[in-house]
């Protein structure tokens, strides 16, 4: 007999996704269905057909993930049935909204933002400073915790004891202020860190989905082998997220695999032009500001902000919309640990200059992880003899990238291709007589 009280979503990555009727509800907002037209990769397109897959589609794919790795770490009986069901049910929202307060065209965009105080959120909540640029993470807290959204998650889901507020608290660190104890152990570490950690829901489903679309396969990875070896730890009043040292190889491969994108896809020539060219045309826009009213935020999409490039005479647009974009000439890379800086870019720039060639010059960073170090909330490794080991110092993969990897690439008009290609080549000669390139 078909159930009524749930839908399946078919998807490429994992299968049929489970989706209740309630969650349907929420699901159906016009700000979740705005991320049907965000891009995940913005222009990444261009230099990967397929890439053209949605927010949408990975935040659906995160919430599952999110509730594979709930129910192995909380089987029934581990928790009170009712504190299960509520806690499993908040990591499934915190997932699925995680990412609901992106900006058109992904992150380049949230140059336009105006001060995040102009969102009407309080200090307590997104910080001291209500001068500073909004972000899109605070974009996120707004569509939560005031706006049409909050009004239909407290309508489906306050019988559930569950709030806009509590399920902000899993994806925003300084909301999340005990407010998951159970019997003295407060949840709150585990359950934030399958929505944000370093073996967190999201990485789990976008890297895959990535690779998927873009036709590589830097990202793919064991997942259910991780996913099969996440364990609770309790330490110091508290529960945290752990791994059985067996899945280790998984998840440095897993940590790898993000790197590897970064360098090969999210970080290809390609898309960071077109990104620099973005941000030349939004700093000649000075009348343009992204909207604080959040009801106009949710109107603007990929769409939108195509059709307005569309419709501008500004130079910098035309080359976007017309894919004329400044062409590559020289690329240097700088290793994790080389310890010297190598200033061939630095160099190759100003002789361009010199002979007034116009050339954008850009810089993109891979790092092996962005909670390594950062005072994060750790992650533990339960060893053969059951003795408990921070992830950071069981794998060695932390120290031997301890250092980011430095792409330098300098761009330059297609019109004076054939005078910086001069230009190169004589930098090239005197540098490097016996042809090795730094």
């Amino acid at each position: 007999m078909q159930r009524r009280d749930i839908i399946n979503i078919r998807d490429p990555i994992h299968g049929s996704i489970v989706v209740s009727i309630k969650e349907l509800k929420l699901i159906d907002q016009p700000a979740f269905q705005r991320l049907r037209n965000i891009k995940q990769l913005g222009f990444a397109d261009l230099a990967f057909p397929g890439g053209t897959h949605t927010r949408y589609s990975h935040s659906l794919g995160a919430m599952h993930v999110a509730t594979q790795v709930f129910d192995r770490l909380f089987q029934p009986g581990d928790l009170p049935e009712d504190i299960r069901l509520q806690y499993r049910q908040l990591v499934r929202l915190a997932m699925l909204f995680h990412d609901i307060g992106h900006a058109p065209l992904s992150h380049t965009t949230e140059m336009l933002m105006p001060k995040v105080g102009a969102l009407s959120l309080t200090a307590q909540e997104v910080g001291p400073d209500l001068d500073r640029q909004a972000t899109h993470e605070d974009y996120t807290l707004k569509l939560l915790i005031d706006s049409p959204l909050t009004a239909t998650i407290n309508q489906y889901f306050s019988g559930d004891g569950i709030s806009p507020r509590m399920i902000a608290g899993l994806i925003f660190a300084e909301l999340n202020k005990g407010q998951y104890k159970v019997d003295g152990l407060d949840y709150g570490p585990i359950l934030r860190q399958i929505v944000t950690s370093e073996c967190d829901a999201d990485r789990m489903d976008y890297l895959q989905r990535d690779s998927f679309f873009c036709g590589v396969s830097y990202g793919k990875f064991d997942a259910q082998w991780l996913i099969d070896n996440v364990i609770p730890v309790q330490q110091d009043g508290a529960v945290f997220l752990g791994l059985q040292s067996r899945a280790i190889f998984s998840f440095e491969d897993f940590l790898l695999s993000r790197y590897h994108m970064f360098a090969s896809v999210y970080f290809h020539h390609t898309p960071v032009i077109f990104e620099k060219l973005l941000e030349k045309y939004m700093a000649e826009e000075k009348n343009f500001q992204l909207p604080h009213d959040i009801e106009a935020y949710v109107a603007l999409d990929d769409v939108d902000f195509w059709h307005r490039l569309r419709k501008s005479t500004n130079p910098w647009a035309k080359r976007i919309v017309n894919r004329k974009p400044f062409y590559l000439l020289d690329e240097s890379r700088q290793g994790h640990n080389d310890g010297v800086h190598d200033d061939h870019h630095t160099q190759l720039c100003e002789r361009l200059s010199e002979k007034n060639i116009e050339l954008i010059a850009t810089r993109s960073r891979s790092v092996l992880s962005k909670y390594f170090g950062h005072g994060k909330i750790p992650i533990y490794v339960c060893t053969n003899a059951g003795q408990l080991v921070g992830l950071e110092q069981y794998t060695p993969l932390y120290q031997r990238y301890q250092s980011p990897a430095l792409i330098d690439r300098i761009y330059i008009a297609p019109e004076n291709r054939e005078a910086a290609s001069v230009v190169l080549n004589k930098f090239v000669l005197e540098r490097y007589p016996n042809g090795k390139k730094g």
